[in-house]
């Protein structure tokens, strides 16, 4: 499958970045273990360019499998799904804006956990960046890694994603080398990776960063793009998710 043209992902996630509302809830209703009937509460006016009309089936599926290891406690009440690009610009604007605050705040207090997914829209150093990310995954050192990248982001398609440079990363997040390179030279996660894409895009997602947030009953809110601080706070605390 081609990868999407990224100048269509940066221009939604500039449009939707700007916004000041949230996503839509979905009022969900078990059919089996993991698939859900959903209904969109009605949005304000404010609301409706990015909320979506009508009903549509969700497998659950696609929001834990192929996924990074929980961030916090695995038996926090509440999920945090990011669909994210290592290269998106607007990925790293939330990491360094946002994501710390919501650490801090939900996720080191037990109010939520988190959990990544690849969604490479951008090159193919977003895929090497991925792959790499992976098998960080595989030494127990997932969420370092992450936060290497972006830590070290440095711009879309330039090269700071390379191979060589996932490398170096490796080596200051304490990684065995020797594993580590034989994990990136074998490719094993490739189709991991374009699966993470497919599902992405089978929730309609056409940019990055998006996130899903699944409450204790099994409630989502899709907040798209790189919303700031405060209205992830009206989404964690709000009646609505956990009712």
């Amino acid at each position: 499958m081609a990868l999407l043209i990224h100048a269509t992902s940066l221009g939604i996630g500039a449009g939707i970045a700007a916004a000041v509302i949230i996503g839509v809830f979905f009022a969900m209703n078990a059919s089996t273990d993991t698939v859900f009937k959903t209904e969109d509460i009605k949005p304000s006016e404010a609301e409706k360019n990015i909320a979506q009309e009508g009903s549509q089936e969700i497998n659950l599926s696609l929001f834990y499998e192929n996924a990074s290891p929980y961030l916090g406690n695995p038996e926090a009440p509440i999920t945090i799904v990011e669909f994210g690009d290592y290269q998106c610009f607007y990925c790293n604007k939330f990491f360094h804006d946002t994501e710390g605050q919501i650490h801090d705040n939900y996720i080191k207090t037990g109010k939520a956990k988190m959990i990544f997914k690849n969604f490479v829209i951008i090159g193919q150093d977003s895929v090497t960046a991925a792959h790499a990310a992976h098998c960080a995954n595989e030494q127990g050192k997932f969420w370092e890694y992450h936060d290497t990248l972006y830590n070290n982001w440095n711009g879309e398609n330039n090269g700071w994603a390379s191979a060589e440079n996932q490398l170096r990363f490796a080596q200051e997040v304490g990684l065995d080398i020797a594993k580590f390179s034989e994990c990136t030279a074998s490719n094993k996660y490739k189709e991991s990776i374009q699966a993470t894409t497919d599902e992405a895009q089978s929730l309609g997602l056409s940019g990055t960063p998006a996130f899903f947030v699944i409450g204790p009953n099994n409630k989502i809110v899709k907040i798209p793009g790189a919303q700031p601080y405060d209205v992830f706070v009206k989404v964690l605390d709000s009646e609505e998710l956990k009712s």
